[in-house]
């Protein structure tokens, strides 16, 4: 899997996770500032679309994932 998908996969699943976390009617609520990570994975994405740069993807070159999309 590259990098850039591996990407996808790990912010659909963080996305995911602090919802469930963040949502009151969830059974698996905690609180509900969980809700500010997903506006930061949201803010996130939304700067590389734009810029083109992402942590993540430069995070998982570095542990040896492959590059492309």
């Amino acid at each position: 899997m590259t990098s850039w998908k591996l990407v996808r996969v790990i912010a659909g699943l963080l996305i995911l996770l602090s919802l469930a976390l963040g949502v009151q009617e969830s059974p698996l609520f905690v609180s509900q500032y969980w809700l500010y990570f997903t506006a930061f994975i949201g803010i996130n994405l939304l700067q590389s679309g734009f810029t083109g740069w992402c942590l993540m993807e430069n995070i998982l070159r570095k542990l040896g994932i492959r590059e492309g999309c």
